[in-house]
């Protein structure tokens, strides 16, 4: 199921968290991986990418082959960390291919020069050992990443908290909870401004007389 270009463009506009809890508090890939560099953001559709670990020969025919505007999610060897699957060079043909980012569960490498190409790339370590091109793994199949499983096609959400799956066909009914759930949060600040506590805010006391734990 295509998920529209403005679709995608809000869900940029709404943390991560938000998102999560519009899932269901749900969907969210391990805390471990998060993006390279403070400030990276990115949305769009999974391309899958499963390799044997510290080969990154898939991954180069996946950017080749993937639609501008996809997310590159790379299940590297079940979460290998031993080898900078995707540096410099891939990440600027990435780039140059129009992708939105790279969604790692194993390491990267080239940090600062991803940085300073801001191109967005998450992953779950930096190490700088160097891979092979031996093998042939597989490309647009489900996959896990993160310790969540994805599709092709999932949309894939991601900012400095992390990194959130989204499955196709929920798309618009996330978005619109999640939305509703960050529109609270902004009503809920400005009451605590204005002296209420998150208590009283929120009606914790009477949930705490319910338990019987006042």
């Amino acid at each position: 199921m295509a998920v529209s270009k403005e679709l995608i463009e809000a869900l940029k506009a709404v943390p991560t968290g938000s998102l999560s809890d519009g899932l269901g508090k749900t969907g969210a890939m391990h805390h471990s991986i998060k993006p390279v560099y403070k400030g990276a953001k990115l949305a769009g559709p999974a391309v899958t990418v499963y390799c044997q670990p510290g080969d990154n020969l898939t991954p180069h025919k996946a950017i080749a082959e993937a639609e501008p505007g996809s997310v590159l999610v790379i299940n590297a060897g079940n979460g290998y960390t031993e080898a900078g699957l995707l540096g410099e060079i891939m990440a600027l043909a990435a780039q140059l291919k129009g992708l939105a980012g790279v969604v790692i569960d194993g390491a990267c490498r080239d940090v600062d020069d991803i940085e300073a190409m801001d191109f967005p790339v998450f992953a779950r370590a930096v190490n700088p050992g160097g891979t092979v091109k031996e093998s042939l793994g597989k490309i647009n199949t489900t996959i896990q990443c993160g310790g969540q499983v994805v599709n092709p096609g999932d949309i894939i959400a991601g900012d400095t908290d992390g990194v959130v799956v989204i499955p196709a066909g929920k798309v618009e009914e996330v978005l619109k909870k999640a939305e509703a759930i960050h529109e609270k949060e902004v009503w809920v600040k400005e009451q605590m401004k204005q002296g209420k506590t998150t208590m009283e805010i929120y009606g914790f006391d009477k949930l705490l007389e319910q338990k019987g734990l006042k």
